[in-house]
């Protein structure tokens, strides 16, 4: 089998792209989804968030919200809001966010390479996350929430994507959020077999986002194969991958509720073995890695750790997330476990160095520190060394669209 396939996309009909289109259905609770859902019937959310058409407190695992996330899909294909392209297709997808342009490919992501780690990983997932994502799959037959996946610098790729959007693109839409999708339908076969072999060089491709939506699919298929199903479009799951170079990763910054019976001298005196301290009059965002933002009291501090501090031969360890955490927040605050220890909180870099200093003026939070952003560079050698990122070490922007193309079952 070949590392992507196309695959005979469900979209929404022509002009109807913005009744359609809607967030990725990790990024709202149900209480957002269903007011963002208001007045729109035809809105993605009925599917992938269901529950918002149940009663209110009806919970996101019942059996009845996936009965209706597939009545509500059926509903809108019999209506004709969802229509099927009828015959294989890739596609391009493009997002423009404030001029910031991403161009990648849908295509179905080749399962048997998810499983032997061409399709590389570098997230554990959790168990709950991803029944939930299996019974929607199967609830819908479809998958219709896109795995984001990154490709490795190929410039034949880059050039085939762009110069087909130089054409008007088939579909498009500007989402709640002001960002841009569109989409061109590749139907060409010569171009369709020259995407899929130049995939096929690559020595593994990259999942950005999406960890459980690929290891439920992979679930999906292996139950359609024990069940004597054979091959079939479940052999490969909905994805959208972008040249590595293009995806953007925010800063991941942290707060702290409490300062384990330190105050501010005494944090200060007991970095300064591993880290040159400066104070600042203005929020520190760090301008490259191995430097970090410390505020508390409402001083802002830049530190920027000692270079023998650093592994600079593992690719886990060498990460600012962990070099933070190993050398400042676990043995000062005592917290070993950023997982399950409720003292410390994370905040996306959408959101700002202000939400930092708010949340510490409030006396919500004590201390907080601000990051540079992780790179795609460090994300990928640390799946290429077969390991598993830090929680939180990730904000990718823009997010993908739910519900612009959808990779039925069948």
């Amino acid at each position: 089998m070949s590392l992507i396939q196309p695959f005979d996309g469900l979209r929404p009909l022509k002009n109807r792209e913005a009744e359609v289109v809607a967030p990725p259905y990790d990024v709202l609770n149900t209480a957002e989804a269903r007011e963002r859902a208001k007045g729109k019937p035809y809105s993605f959310l009925h599917i992938s968030k269901p529950e918002i058409d149940l009663p209110e407190g009806t919970d996101p695992y019942d059996a009845s919200v996936y009965a209706k996330a597939a009545e509500n899909l059926k509903k809108m294909i019999d209506e004709g809001i969802l229509v099927r392209d009828g015959q294989p297709c890739l596609y391009v997808y493009q997002i423009d966010w404030n001029g910031h342009i991403q161009t990648g490919l849908v295509a179905g992501a080749s399962v048997a390479d998810y499983d032997t780690n061409r399709i590389r990983k570098h997230e554990f997932t959790r168990p709950v996350k991803e029944d939930d994502r299996v019974r929607q799959i199967e609830a819908v037959n479809a998958e219709t929430g896109p795995v984001l996946l990154a490709y490795p610098d190929k410039p034949e790729v880059d050039r085939i994507l762009e110069q087909i959007t130089h054409n008007p693109a088939d579909a498009e839409a500007t989402a709640d959020d002001g960002i841009l999708h569109r989409i061109w339908v590749i139907k060409d076969q010569e171009t369709i077999e020259q995407l899929v072999t130049l995939f096929d060089q690559m020595h593994a491709i990259y999942i950005a986002d999406g960890h459980h939506r690929s290891a439920s699919a992979s679930r999906v298929c292996a139950k359609r194969k024990a069940e004597g199903l054979g091959n079939g479009s479940w052999d490969y799951f909905l994805s959208v991958i972008f040249p590595h170079h293009q995806m953007k990763i925010l800063d991941y910054n942290r707060v702290i509720s409490d300062l384990n019976g330190h105050d501010e001298n005494s944090i200060l005196q007991a970095i300064k073995d591993k880290f040159d301290v400066t104070p600042s009059s203005s929020p520190v965002s760090p301008q490259h890695n191995k430097q970090f933002g410390m505020y508390i009291n409402g001083n802002w501090y830049q530190l920027d750790i000692h270079n023998d501090c650093v592994p600079h031969d593992d690719p886990v360890a060498r990460l600012d997330v962990s070099l933070l955490h190993d050398n400042l927040i676990e043995p000062l605050f005592g917290i070993s476990d950023p997982r399950t220890d409720n003292r410390i909180d994370f905040v996306g870099g959408i959101r700002g160095l202000q939400e930092l200093e708010k949340r510490v003026d409030s006396g919500e939070m004590k201390i907080a520190f601000s990051f540079f952003a992780t790179t795609m560079e460090d994300l990928m050698a640390v799946a290429d060394a077969n390991e598993v990122m830090p929680p939180k070490s990730t904000w990718f922007e823009p997010k993908l669209a739910d519900g612009l193309v959808s990779l039925v079952l069948d």
